[in-house]
């Protein structure tokens, strides 16, 4: 079996302003560096309102949709946007990862990469911030529970920007364990180790500005990887964001391509020793288009080497 990539058009519908960092240009780039990759490529779903009703109250639904603007741009907070076509992104976004799990865990696929927008992981339980407007990965979770009946999963994000969306989701959530670790100090400012949730099953990875492979590696050496052999998920979703790039104009920190290929085949390793490989990794940021796309691509193929 191939790893599912999951995307949709309407996904490049989602406009923001000129200049604005979460640009449909993003997407472009990443689904043409993996056009020449042997995968199977998967339309997503719309997802159902009781998906998005798992993570987040019918009222931010409802001020969701209603914010929805007829042309040009409605702004919801100081860096969040949205278009005509954002509402209809968003629920093609959370629809992907729904498929995702429902692929991995069904045996239809041993991996998925979900290449969607808007990201998700800063989009707290009636908060839309940072790009983000539905909890993405926190949604994956709670369905591989509560769907389909799953003891423990965790999600691992290694975006540069900590997944305060994710974190405020599933603070409550003793069947998931959530590993973040993020630039600090750096927007939004949560991600402090003390932060550790309501059953102690969240952990923050704070990193130094200007740190780079060396920190990261030992990090996850030291602190993650030995959490995730420990929790025993049987499920493994990654918030797959690239903006720790050292080309990143958002952040600080000094990780190269081969970092995110490094940190990809051994959360892959993990997988195969603890689920049956089985991963579902979204896209969250990184905004630099060259690095990005490189970035992606290695991370989707260590996805491949390890469907193999």
């Amino acid at each position: 079996m191939k790893t599912a990539l999951i995307t949709h058009a309407d996904c490049l519908g989602h406009v923001t302003p000129d200049g604005h960092p979460e640009r449909v240009a993003r997407l472009q780039h990443i689904l043409h560096a993996l056009e020449p990759l042997d995968l199977n490529r998967v339309t997503a779903p719309m997802a159902a309102e009781d998906d998005i009703l798992r993570i987040h109250p019918a009222d931010y639904l409802h001020d969701i949709r209603a914010a929805r603007p007829t042309d040009g741009f409605k702004q919801i907070d100081g860096d969040t946007f949205m278009s005509p076509g954002s509402v209809d992104a968003a629920f093609r976004a959370a629809g992907a990862v729904v498929r995702a799990v429902d692929m991995v865990l069904g045996g239809e696929a041993p991996n998925a990469f979900c290449a969607i927008r808007p990201p998700g992981h800063h989009a707290e339980t009636s908060t839309a911030m940072g790009f983000c407007l539905f909890g993405n990965a926190a949604l994956a979770a709670k369905h591989a529970l509560d769907h389909h009946g799953l003891n423990r999963v965790a999600v691992v994000d290694f975006d540069v920007h900590h997944g305060n969306g994710t974190q405020d989701l599933l603070w409550d959530e003793a069947r998931a364990l959530v590993i973040t670790s993020q630039q600090m100090p750096l927007w939004p400012g949560s991600g402090r180790v003390d932060e550790d949730g309501a059953h102690g099953q969240i952990l923050n990875i704070p990193l130094a500005p200007g740190s780079g492979s060396a920190e990261m590696r030992a990090a996850y050496e030291g602190q993650a990887f030995p959490r995730l052999r420990a929790f025993q998920p049987e499920l493994l979703i990654i918030s797959a964001g690239f903006d720790a790039h050292q080309d990143d104009p958002l952040a600080n920190l000094n990780w190269s391509t081969g970092d995110f290929a490094w940190i990809t085949s051994a959360l892959c390793s993990l997988a195969r020793e603890l689920c049956d490989g089985r991963i579902v990794s979204t896209l969250e940021g990184g905004y630099d288009l060259n690095a990005l796309s490189a970035a992606t691509k290695a991370h989707v193929e260590e996805l491949m080497k390890a469907a193999t």
